[in-house]
């Protein structure tokens, strides 16, 4: 017999824990006043009140910009050098005393700036275009559930709620009675 006792007080101990920690229903029997009581309604309609809800969305745009630019192909001091040197020792080739002192002073003048105009004419100018973005957000407005309009019978009286789920078929109702004064 002792075989039988405990398995059914250790289901019984299970079953009582079950049910208390089922919140959503509230107490079984009377509530912390007498005048309170928990009953079952059937629910006769059920409609969705939906509401607007703003979202924004970030994200990125890009876009081609036409660029220009300029490669130099190589360096105008040294060509500009080069060319003083050369101009200098062709210079200094003619005349002589003073003479060849000036002249070796303008061919080194003119051999620069023929140096360095012959540096920039292997300067290259390109045309194209560069990918470019920005971060931008869009708002966007998404229709959503807000609540449900619920009507449903108690004892022959019809009462509509707004919940915040669909209850289904029943609905736990909580009663209270009190004196109408």
């Amino acid at each position: 017999m002792s075989r039988l006792l405990i398995p059914a007080l250790v289901l019984a101990v299970f079953a009582t824990g079950a049910q208390a920690q089922d919140g959503r229903y509230g107490p079984p029997g009377p509530g912390p006043d007498d005048n309170t009581h928990y009953g079952w309604a059937d629910v006769l309609r059920v409609d969705p009140v939906y509401g607007v809800a703003r979202v924004e969305t970030p994200r990125q745009e890009c876009y081609d910009q036409p660029v220009v630019r300029q490669e130099s192909s190589g360096n105008s001091t040294a060509g500009t050098i080069l060319g003083a040197v050369v101009g200098g020792v062709l210079g200094n080739t003619v005349g002589k005393g003073d003479g060849r002192k000036a002249a070796t002073v303008a061919g080194a003048v003119a051999g620069g700036a023929v140096g360095n105009s012959i540096s920039h004419r292997g300067d290259r100018t390109y045309e194209g275009t560069e990918t470019r973005c920005r971060d931008v957000s869009t708002v966007s407005e998404q229709r959503r559930i807000a609540g449900y309009d619920v009507e449903y019978r108690y004892r022959g009286e019809v009462y509509v709620s707004r919940l915040n789920y669909d209850p289904g078929e029943r609905l736990r109702v909580r009663v209270s009675v009190s004196p109408a004064d």
